[in-house]
């Protein structure tokens, strides 16, 4: 018997391919035709680029907000990092806001938050939602209480930062 701690979504290249183009039909068939899309980067920039050639929405912009500083570790609260976007950028404009995973939904709500009162809509697109997040997404793929791995992140980088010490 599999202890339930153990088990994690694995999701490969090809099953994020699926996955993205089923989010973009969800969006599509719900009406939803975003001006913008703002990725939350890093893991957000694999979703908004697949959903932009997707949906055929050129207009891509990034949102980099920095809460997880290791695995299962954060930072106290999530923190938008430079540049940040112009709001003027997304004045009465759809956006729609991607990412890969609402784990606690921090990051999204931050994100959320900064868009609201200057566009003219924003709703959220994830491949995952953990049942604690504090933002419900309008867009989700999969439902999980899982760790996930994702193919990106999966592996430890291929290359040593100075000072950076990697696990062997």
């Amino acid at each position: 018997m599999t202890d339930v701690s153990d088990e994690r979504e694995n999701l490969t290249y090809p099953l994020f391919g699926q996955a993205v183009r089923e989010l973009a039909q969800a969006i599509a068939d719900d009406g939803y035709e975003p001006d913008i899309i703002l990725s939350i980067a890093r893991g957000g920039l694999f979703v908004a680029g697949a959903l932009g050639y997707a949906l055929d929405v050129k207009n891509l912009h990034v949102m980099n907000v920095e809460f997880y500083d290791g695995v299962g570790s954060t930072l106290d609260m999530p923190v938008m990092l430079p540049p940040v976007p112009n709001v003027v950028d997304l004045s009465q404009k759809r956006v729609l806001v991607a990412d890969d995973v609402a784990d606690t939904g921090r990051t999204l709500e931050l994100v959320h938050d900064f868009c609201r009162g200057h566009v003219a809509d924003v709703r959220c697109a994830v491949i995952y939602e953990k049942p604690q997040s504090l933002v419900k997404c309008e867009y989700v793929w999969k439902r999980t209480d899982r760790w996930i791995n994702f193919p990106w992140s999966v592996q430890p980088p291929v290359v040593r930062r100075a000072g950076q010490v990697l696990d062997a």
